[in-house]
């Protein structure tokens, strides 16, 4: 590893040396880059070889202070690619200047034999040069880049995204992939498929599932329920058109790009994994925050607040108090524990805290918390769950 490490960090120091700035226009890999992605593989896979069966059990030592500066510098080479991939994609498709691309292939444009052969006879080549190709777009690149984002870049990228070739504006969804049919069968099975079914061009529940949850975790709530309930998403989907249960997740759903009409929106294989898992995200972030524990900074103890994201339209008149202004909504935190909103501004409440919390006890015993945040002294038993029975949060 230590070897690894050492032949990427002079390689970096050979590439910083050099000008190594992509040039918009031109998808040859340039000299510089070329050379060191041939000497860092070829050190991948020395290492790969020598840890294969075992390791020689030799220690080489590294100074923190050296690593950490060290794997900065290596996240500055990913943020300098970050840039890099998405100009190569803004001057294959103009309209995708925030969309990451996800795939990218090489064609090798000069090489040289090794005078090797394989079992059937074939020469081995080394290459030489390379030029960069672009697949076409597919969802999870930017779903990847979200992640990473703050709001700001997050909403560009959203809007990009919509206003591209990977949303069915006839369904309201966004499709795993653009059109395909152009691609060479070289790419695998993904080609073999029809457009709009399966893994070509339809509308993966799962993929699509990340990207809303993306949207969600960074901030732009309105725009989350708005693809919600346009019928991205269950249950706001057409139950004739969806062809099964609305509170049933499919494996995918052919999209407008499928031959047959018939079967455009139409749910296939039913299933319970990714998708549920990625509503439950969302459920969790729209409940709770994302963040409900967290350490007070000047104490260094545990606290708990509710950050919630919820549309005015989830909540309802208190059935106990007609007379009262204030709207309600419940949940169950942590399966166990009753959680009342009081929304007494009567507005969406996204990323605003309560001002005020009764926490209700086992032993029938209740205590008031004024602020955002419920201190240690009961946010530890939240967290512990059984002597809690309820919080009355007041926003």
């Amino acid at each position: 590893m230590y070897e690894l490490i050492d032949q990427i960090e002079r390689s970096l120091s050979d590439l910083d040396a050099t000008n190594n700035t992509f040039i918009v226009g031109e998808l040859d890999v340039p000299k510089d880059l070329f050379r060191y992605w041939d000497i860092v593989s070829q050190a991948r896979e020395l290492y790969r070889a020598k840890v294969s069966v075992n390791f020689s059990g030799a220690i080489s030592s590294l100074p923190s202070k050296h690593l950490s500066n060290i794997i900065h510098r290596w996240l500055e080479h990913i943020s300098i690619g970050k840039t890099r991939a998405l100009k190569i994609g803004a001057q294959s498709d103009g309209h995708t200047d925030h969309i990451v691309p996800t795939y990218f292939y090489f064609d090798v444009t000069d090489f040289e034999p090794t005078g090797l052969l394989d079992q059937d006879g074939n020469k081995f080549i080394k290459p030489l040069a390379m030029r960069v190709n672009k697949l076409p777009l597919f969802l999870e690149g930017p779903t990847r880049m979200l992640k990473t984002v703050s709001t700001p870049e997050a909403l560009l990228i959203y809007k990009a995204v919509r206003n591209s070739s990977l949303r069915d504006e006839k369904l309201g969804m966004y499709t795993i992939s653009s059109s395909l049919m152009s691609q060479s069968y070289e790419l695998g099975r993904i080609v073999s498929f029809p457009p709009g079914w399966l893994e070509n061009q339809s509308v993966w529940t799962h993929m699509s599932y990340k990207f809303y949850l993306e949207l969600l975790r960074n901030g732009l709530y309105e725009d989350f329920f708005s693809e919600m309930t346009g019928g991205g998403m269950l249950p706001f989907m057409q139950e004739d058109v969806y062809g099964r249960s609305l509170t049933e997740c499919s494996s995918f759903i052919a999209s407008s790009s499928f031959e047959d009409p018939s079967q455009i929106g139409r749910g296939f294989l039913a299933r319970l994994s990714g998708a549920t898992s990625e509503f439950l995200s969302m459920w969790s972030v729209m409940m709770m925050g994302r963040q409900p524990f967290s350490i007070d900074p000047s104490s260094g103890e545990l606290r708990f607040r509710l950050l919630p994201a919820l549309p005015i339209w989830l909540f309802f008149n208190s059935t106990e108090d007609p007379s009262s202004d204030e709207l309600i909504m419940r949940f169950k935190l942590f399966s166990s524990i009753d959680v009342t909103y009081h929304n007494t501004l009567r507005t969406d409440l996204f990323n605003i805290a309560p001002s005020r919390y009764d926490v209700r006890f086992t032993d029938g015993s209740t205590t008031t918390f004024d602020g955002e945040y419920i201190p240690s002294s009961a946010a530890i038993k939240i967290r512990r769950i059984v002597s809690v029975k309820s919080i009355d949060a007041y926003i």
